[in-house]
C-alpha cells in the first residue's frame, strides 16, 4: 500500500467514524458529509491515476446517486444513506463498483444482528414491528462505511 493510499484510507475511516456517530445517535447522514466524502474520493482518485481514473470514479458515484434517487423514491432506502454511499463510491472506479457493493451489502448481512439485539436492549417494550421512530430504522450508513473501508483496504493491498 502506498503512502498516498494510506492517506486516503485514513480519510476515509475518518470520514467512516462520523457517518457511523451521526447515524447512530442522531440518525443522519448530512449532506455535507457526503460532499466531502465526495471531493476527496475524487481528489484521491485524481491523485492515484490521474483524470482517467477520477472520471471513472465520477461517473460511478453518479450512476449510484442515479439508483440510490430511485430507491430513496420508493422509500428502500433512506436518502442520507444514498448519498453517502455515492460519496463513498468517489473513491472507487467503475470497475470496481460490484467489489464495493458486495462489501457493503456484506457488512450490512452482519450489522443486521447487532442492531436486532441492540434495538431490543434500547427499547424493551412493545414488539419490534410497533416502532416507528428514527431509532427502530437500522443506521445502514455504518455498513456503508464498513464495508467501503474494507474494499478500500483490501483494493489497495492488492494492487
Amino acid at each position: 500500500m502506498s503512502s498516498t493510499e494510506l492517506g486516503l484510507l485514513l480519510a476515509m475511516i475518518l470520514i467512516g467514524l462520523v457517518a457511523c456517530y451521526l447515524d447512530v445517535f442522531r440518525r443522519v447522514l448530512p449532506n455535507w458529509l457526503s460532499g466531502v466524502a465526495y471531493i476527496v474520493g475524487i481528489v484521491g482518485m485524481f491523485i492515484a491515476g490521474g483524470a482517467s481514473m477520477a472520471l471513472s470514479a465520477m461517473l460511478h458515484s453518479f450512476i449510484v446517486l442515479l439508483l440510490g434517487m430511485g430507491f430513496f423514491a420508493v422509500k428502500a432506502i433512506g436518502g442520507g444513506d444514498a448519498k453517502f454511499y455515492a460519496g463513498l463510491a468517489a473513491w472507487f472506479p467503475l470497475g470496481q463498483a460490484l467489489f464495493l457493493f458486495v462489501s457493503v451489502a456484506l457488512a450490512g448481512l452482519l450489522l443486521i444482528p447487532i442492531w436486532l439485539v441492540a434495538r431490543q436492549v434500547r427499547r424493551p417494550a412493545g414488539p419490534l414491528a410497533e416502532r416507528s421512530d428514527a431509532f427502530s430504522k437500522l443506521p445502514y450508513g455504518v455498513a456503508i462505511s464498513v464495508g467501503a473501508c474494507v474494499s478500500f483496504a483490501m483494493l489497495a493491498a492488492s494492487g
